[in-house]
């Protein structure tokens, strides 16, 4: 994995719990442009590596701005970034992106809490393009919505404040209403809201026009998983026991495969699937990827035909 060394050169409290801060190289060089909706990689003072989004100006160079909210029961990963001071160096890895822009005749946002941070990057590329879109961000308050100002005063955001969750279908509905398949709609927050959101839009645009953004592994029941066959376009065959993911087996034989989170979140263990069908368990993947078939989250997706060839990206 390819890294590269940076410097804090601003840290600023955006809302309560949530700190963004601010990366150069001290050399000067330049740090993007970057795809908007990307994220990285991002070791901390304890040596744990997190993902977090991208959320500064896609195409300005200078720096990258990431966001960080500080977790309940955090195992040092957030809770080490809150503590971390302007002069302090970090690692970062190279942007990976999950939510791209798609080709559309208008496209949606809507984040809930934190989850602006990667649709942020969005509506800064989809405003330079001279793209129709538009910005709804939900949260609890005005003081735990990080770069409320900023969505409001740049991008014209709608701000829904203290709405119950039990009002949450109503309100998306309303917006919905003036949309068509040829939108798209993209989506980050917690993972009940972002189920919410799709029940709303994805009978509406259709469901892979649903860009959806996760922070955390789904919850997989494994207790029907069987053993299959694995082959690399090299020609080996491995054999992947139920008690074992691909990637797990590929590193037990000396194949070296990059990964970071290994539970389906960050996309950086995907690989192209050349036949057979795979059994999708990621949260990175989108709709029309998975249906596609021809990719796959080696850290927890598996087969559904006894035998998988696969090519490593």
């Amino acid at each position: 994995m390819t890294t590269t060394v940076v410097r804090v050169a601003e840290v600023t409290e955006e809302a309560t719990g949530i700190r963004s801060l601010r990366l150069v190289r001290d050399d000067g060089a330049p740090l993007g442009p970057y795809e908007a909706g990307a994220h990285v990689d991002v070791t901390g003072p304890t040596g744990l590596v997190r993902q977090y989004s991208l959320c500064s100006p896609p195409h300005e160079t200078s720096s990258l701005l990431i966001a960080v909210k500080k977790e309940a029961g955090s195992r040092g990963g957030s809770e080490a970034l809150h503590t971390v001071e302007v002069g302090d160096t970090l690692q970062i890895g190279e942007p990976r992106n999950l939510l791209r822009i798609a080709d559309a005749d208008r496209h949606v946002l809507v984040a809930g809490g934190v989850g602006v941070t990667p649709l942020l990057s969005l509506a800064y590329e989809l405003d330079r393009r001279g793209a129709e879109f538009e910005l709804h961000y939900f949260a609890r308050s005005r003081e735990q919505a990080a770069f409320a100002g900023l969505a409001e005063t740049e991008f014209g955001a709608r701000l829904h404040f203290g709405v119950p969750r039990a009002d949450h279908p109503t309100l998306l509905k309303e917006v919905a209403a003036g949309l068509d398949p040829r939108a798209h709609l993209y989506t980050c927050g917690p993972e009940g809201f972002m189920a919410e959101v799709t029940a709303v839009f994805a009978p509406v645009v259709g469901e892979e026009h649903v860009h959806v953004e996760h922070f955390v592994a789904a919850e997989i029941d494994t207790s029907g998983d069987r053993p299959f066959t694995v082959e690399l376009d090299t020609g080996e065959v491995f054999e992947v026991p139920a008690g074992k993911s691909i990637l797990s087996v590929l590193g037990e034989n000396g194949i070296d495969v990059f990964s970071s989170c290994e539970e389906g979140i960050c996309g950086s263990c995907v690989s192209g699937v050349l036949d057979g069908v795979p059994e999708h368990r990621d949260n990175c993947l989108s709709a029309a990827d998975r249906a596609a078939g021809d990719q796959m989250a080696l850290c927890v997706s598996r087969a559904k035909t006894p035998r998988l060839k696969i090519e490593l990206y």
